[in-house]
């Protein structure tokens, strides 16, 4: 369980208290304005009314107790900048922050922000991928060459096992786990048998990922 500063509740920042509290995380959420606060407390620890620009408001909150800081306001750079920037002043071990420009994301970073968050872009990417074929149900990049992908078995691949496959020498790409009924299965083998009511989660490079299923 980690102790964390969330700053912003618009839909974005309210998703993200959403989640860390089914995660069972201890969330302090602020924001200026106190119909999005409100909103917020069935899934947060504490809550404050404030302006996250205000040095004095924000040192009232006790920034180096939390273990990570997110700036999720998405309505003015000039304050998540701001915010970012007071934030590790103040001795925030760890922030998150929002961009929704590249250019956004280079001045965050040298701003105050240790990684920042950037959901248009990332969720532009996950869509392109997603449609570019029938059988990716899901991905995650990893970084600029390799992501892991969620694959529903294509209609040659049924009744075949791993072995016979032989995936990563003919594609490069690494079965990491077999998806049944909704459960993950990591203890695949060469034996392990794929059928069309399973989907398999690999590891490798798009490149790969299209020749193999002939996108």
């Amino acid at each position: 369980m980690k102790s964390i500063l969330l700053i912003g509740l618009g839909r974005f920042g309210k998703h993200v208290a959403m989640k860390l509290n089914a995660l069972n995380h201890q969330v302090m959420a602020v924001d200026s304005d106190e119909e999005r606060v409100n909103a917020v407390l069935p899934y947060v620890t504490n809550a404050q009314i404030g302006d996250s620009t205000s040095e004095e408001f924000l040192s009232s909150l006790g920034i180096r107790n939390f273990d990570a800081c997110i700036v999720a306001i998405g309505d003015s750079f000039q304050d998540s900048l701001e915010t970012a920037s007071l934030l590790k002043e103040l001795g925030a071990r760890y922030v998150f922050a929002r961009a929704a420009t590249d250019v956004q994301e280079k001045f965050l970073l040298r701003n105050g922000a240790d990684e920042v968050v950037y959901p248009e872009k990332q969720l532009a990417a996950w869509t392109a991928i997603r449609c570019s074929s029938n059988h990716i149900l899901d991905y995650v990049e990893l970084n600029e060459d390799y992501s892991i992908y969620e694959l529903s078995v294509p209609e040659e691949w049924q009744g075949k096992s791993l072995m016979q496959l032989d995936l990563r020498k003919k594609y490069g790409i690494n079965v990491l786990s077999v998806r049944e009924n909704g459960a993950l299965n990591m203890e695949v083998t060469p034996e392990t048998v794929l059928t069309a009511d399973k989907t398999v989660l690999v590891l490798g490079r798009y490149k790969s990922i299209q020749k193999c299923f002939r996108i």
